[in-house]
């Protein structure tokens, strides 16, 4: 470990103040808080600690540094351009304007060296916890006696507001059970809220919580001790006692602005007015945006030690690679987001045959089947294994003893099981999945929300998919939720209706590269669709909507079921005549982006009179009816009774769409 340079990292740690307070100055909007009061935790993680190159921020072994306080993102744009990131100072000067690289949080994908996109508070921490996991199944699997590949560390920087969501509650509990020490996490411990003083809203022993759960605590009073925090961080790396570290940092909020410092106005912009007095007596010139030419020397000098670190660790993957081929192989796919093509899983899963299994029992088969062929597959499940049916066969548990097992145990945890599954697809190596009832997919809703956002590989198994669960009632009866999925951008929301449409499901869940999948699956038995040949439900579910059953004479009508349902819209067309045809729309998402010749080859245009028919609310299939046609769902909560007495109920039936379907 290198000596920290105090006194130019003190120089960075005031420049750094300076480019927050003229960004947010300049677009006279953004939060001053933070980057101002962390400003020398940012020195000495950007100027010590972390080992990772600017040139190449995409390094598989990097450190990873996540912001999960997002809200202060010019911290981490204000050292991301001093440490020589591809980040501008003319970016830093374009903070939030459209289409800059500096937007008001951070946002994966758009800023070299940004790691995460974090947005709601709480979520880095569970995205931190992720990422712990996946470097701790990278080691396992790819480094040998000879060569280490993966011995990189997670780090992440939080506030109050972070740690009272109960999002990083769950997370620290499952971080401690993992004995994740691959994991550091700094508390910019300010005590300030937004609206108030924090002690207005917590009293709690912030350090002693964390202790419960297992993790070693660092409490250091002085927050702006740059050799402190230097050297808490360089003892964090060093103790791998199976335990992750907080580093709690005493901090002033706004330091460096008296006016505002230590209190709540000093969360957002309004120390704006103060900051050409606060400038002053900081020592920086009248200059904006200053940044000396020695700390561009300090930066460029480190820049370069970093590249050679970079550059010994290629040497070494090389030679790896060399002796490992088919590991540097599998370690390559993975880095490119390559599990395969949907076309490939398919192969390798067999037809299922005729059979009445429900689609959470067919993906169980389905999902092994796909993880043998995908081996960077991992899956987990808030403790529902037994129920959602995704265990992985012979693969092993991820734990302190078994970090190269492939199923996960997130407990009780939807929340940040959702946060976790994000970090394992930032961490850029493994697809992640996870499962549980789908009325408890809103527990996970945010962290479902981001992973769009960002287009991560990651896809959900979401069982009990409708009123077809019965006697649990309506509170696991999720009437409203596959809707609310739907309206997510860039989410792929798939309801197969049988065994085969479920192998293309959990195909296209696996291979697809640009945002996640929500799979959703009945608890009830279904029948197989014997009629149609297997590799038309395959190939029409990885189009999203296909053509189930055609009609024999002039078109009159079309039924569209999806899920459990088709079956009754199948039965339907038959007490309706030749002129029916029946449509299988398993994902309203995937046709949406199929070419229109197709969609219109599907769903004829110049026939209006259509029924749709689903076990849930009727609002998304408005636009495929259209105003003449009727959709047949039940607008209403469940009912606790068994299954099919409930779908008769609510009228869910053959019968409710035979008549819709001759009253259009």
């Amino acid at each position: 470990m290198s000596t920290p340079d105090i006194p130019a990292l003190s120089r960075a740690a005031t420049e750094a103040r300076g480019l927050a307070m003229d960004a947010v100055a300049a677009c006279h909007s953004g939060h001053l808080g933070l980057p101002l009061g962390a400003a020398e935790i940012g020195a000495a993680l950007y100027g010590h600690f972390l080992r990772h190159d600017p040139a190449d921020p995409a390094w598989p072994n990097r450190d990873r540094f996540v912001l999960s306080a997002g809200h202060g993102s010019m911290f981490v744009y204000g050292w991301l351009h001093l440490a020589g990131f591809d980040l501008p100072l003319d970016e830093v000067k374009a903070f939030r304007k459209l289409h800059s690289k500096t937007p008001g949080h951070p946002e994966f994908g758009e800023t070299a060296g940004v790691e995460a996109t974090t947005g709601p508070l709480g979520q880095g921490t569970g995205n931190l916890v992720g990422m712990a996991i996946a470097a701790k199944m990278a080691a396992a699997r790819f480094n040998t006696p000879e060569h280490t590949v993966f011995d990189h560390l997670v780090v992440g920087l939080a506030g109050d507001g972070c740690l009272q969501e109960g999002v990083s509650h769950e997370a620290a509990s499952l971080a401690g059970r993992l004995g994740l020490d691959n994991l550091v996490m700094l508390y910019d411990s300010n005590d300030v809220t937004l609206d108030a003083l924090a002690s207005k809203t917590q009293n709690e022993d912030t350090a002693r919580r964390y202790e419960a759960c297992q993790w070693d605590v660092a409490t250091l009073p002085d927050g702006h001790d740059i050799a402190a925090i230097a050297a808490a961080l360089d003892a964090a790396r060093a103790r791998r006692n199976g335990k992750p570290k907080l580093i709690v940092c005493k901090t002033t909020i706004a330091k460096g602005i008296p006016e505002v410092a230590g209190s709540s106005k000093g969360h957002g912009e309004a120390g704006v007015k103060f900051i050409p007095a606060a400038r002053k007596a900081l020592g920086l010139p009248e200059e904006t945006f200053f940044v000396s030419p020695q700390t561009r020397a300090f930066f460029a000098a480190r820049k370069a030690a970093q590249s050679k670190a970079r550059a010994d660790w290629q040497a070494t993957h090389a030679a790896w690679a060399k002796a490992n081929p088919a590991k540097a192989a599998e370690l390559a796919k993975g880095l490119a987001g390559d599990h395969g093509t949907a076309e490939s899983l398919l192969a390798a899963i067999p037809e299922m045959g005729s059979n009445k299994h429900a689609t959470r029992a067919s993906g169980e088969l389905v999902l092994n089947a796909a993880a043998k062929a995908s081996p960077l597959v991992v899956s987990g499940s808030a403790d529902l294994h037994g129920s959602t049916k995704n265990y992985l066969k012979d693969m092993g548990d991820f734990d302190v003893a078994t970090p190269s097992g492939r199923n996960l145990y997130f407990g009780i945890r939807e929340h940040a099981m959702g946060a976790i599954l994000n970090g394992i697809a930032y961490h850029g190596v493994f697809k992640g999945s996870g499962a549980t009832f789908l009325t408890f997919s809103d527990y996970l809703r945010p962290s479902i929300r981001v992973a769009a956002l960002a287009k991560l590989q990651v896809f959900y198994i979401f069982t009990h998919d409708s009123v077809g669960v019965g006697e649990d009632g309506p509170t696991h009866q999720p009437v409203e939720t596959v809707a609310a999925l739907r309206c997510i951008p860039n989410l792929d929301v798939l309801r197969p209706a049988d065994a085969e449409e479920t192998a293309a499901a959990y195909a296209h869940a696996v291979s697809r590269r640009d945002g996640p999948v929500a799979l959703v699956l009945s608890r009830q038995n279904v029948p197989s669709l014997d009629a149609i040949p297997a590799s038309a439900r395959r190939a029409g579910t990885l189009r999203g909507g296909y053509v189930a059953r055609r009609e024999s004479a002039p078109l009159e009508r079309i039924l569209i079921g999806t899920g459990s349902e088709l079956q009754l819209a199948l039965a339907a067309a038959d007490q309706l005549g030749a002129g029916t045809r029946v449509v299988s729309l398993p994902s309203l998402e995937v046709f949406a982006r199929q070419p229109k010749p197709y969609r219109d080859e599907v769903l004829p245009p110049g026939c209006a009179r259509r029924v749709s028919v689903e076990a849930g609310v009727t609002l998304p299939w408005g636009r495929l009816v259209g105003h003449a046609g009727k959709a047949v769902g039940t607008d209403r909560f469940g009912l606790s009774a068994p299954g099919d007495t409930v779908m008769r109920e609510l009228g869910v039936t053959v019968e409710a769409v035979v008549e819709a379907a001759r009253s259009v």
